[in-house]
């Protein structure tokens, strides 16, 4: 198997050649470091078990269990018996673009977003396939590794397709799995789908929720409402967690200063920040930064094959 193009800089793992998805097949033969990622990572059990290490704690996994992990999400395992995954991982930027569509769709939006920002997710949702399902997700990932080599102006597209395949069918396993007792009702509203824009793009301003209503001409309340339909959120809750994330990543990727880096993300006062970071993460900025975090086979005897 050609290795997944990443590379490992100040604890982060993170795409090289300006590859924006890739997919692989690994095989932990006792444990995997914790590590996080610059991308969204889904991970596939296909063989074997092992237990995960998370900021959820500990959870044993086995065959047709699949993690999601938004980008800066930690995560490790344990305690591995030869236990084998297929990832697939994107860069944010996809969604921002080629996948913008799936926050309109709702089932993708939970997938995606809504199930791992929940309250005590921290970034991670976990769901489990049915034997049919998992092959035919594993079929599509490795055509996805199939292409890595291929000229990207020619496959783009096809990496796309399978990606979104792959994903119906996840959205569609976690929709029933879920347990917050919503179901979709129909597309999300176009409000909320502006508003997450716009407090994405300026995750830095001082947004109120009444300053945001404003911008979009909605009432505050009927905002929130709309807003919680879709989400599961409010809009300054979803905003907290988009500001984490943006952090996390900065943390592992550079060295600037942390109270650079809060005020960077909307959360100038440095206890402020630690105190907000840590309730997502489960770690304080500083120590989030200094967790140790590896590059995957590096240094524990993990190896990977097709």
């Amino acid at each position: 198997m050609g290795e997944v193009p990443v590379t490992l800089d100040n604890g982060l793992i993170y795409f090289t050649d300006g590859l924006v998805a890739a997919a692989g097949h690994h095989v932990h033969a006792q444990m995997h470091p914790v590590h996080t990622h610059s991308f969204v990572e889904i991970m596939f059990v296909v063989g074997g078990e092992g237990t995960q290490i998370s900021q959820l704690g500990s959870h044993r996994l086995s065959v047709g269990d699949v993690m999601v992990l938004r980008p800066g999400a930690w995560h490790g395992m344990e305690d591995c018996k030869d236990l084998e995954v297929v990832n697939c991982c994107f860069g944010a930027e996809l969604l921002r673009h080629e996948l913008a569509w799936t926050r309109h769709d709702p089932l993708l939006g939970y997938l995606l977003w809504d199930g791992p920002y929940a309250p005590g997710q921290q970034g991670i949702l976990g769901l489990h396939l049915e034997s049919e399902a998992l092959g035919d997700c594993v079929m599509h990932l490795d055509s996805i590794e199939a292409l890595q080599t291929a000229p990207s102006s020619r496959y783009h597209a096809d990496k796309i397709g399978r990606i979104a395949v792959v994903l119906g069918q996840l959205a569609r396993a976690a929709d029933t799995a879920r347990d917050d007792g919503r179901r979709p009702s129909g597309p999300t509203h176009p409000a909320v789908i502006e508003a997450i824009r716009l407090l994405e793009t300026h995750v830095a301003h001082q947004w109120t929720i009444g300053e945001l209503a404003d911008d979009l001409h909605l009432a505050p309340n009927y905002l929130i409402r709309l807003f919680k339909t879709a989400t599961g959120l409010p809009p300054m809750a979803y905003l907290a967690h988009h500001r984490a994330e943006c952090a996390a990543v900065l943390l592992a990727r550079t060295d600037k200063p942390i109270a650079q880096i809060g005020a960077a993300v909307g959360w100038p006062d440095q206890n402020y920040f630690a105190r907000r970071f840590k309730s997502l993460y489960g770690l304080s900025p500083g120590n989030y930064r200094k967790s140790g975090i590896t590059l995957p086979g590096a240094h524990d005897g993990t190896r990977s094959e097709r």
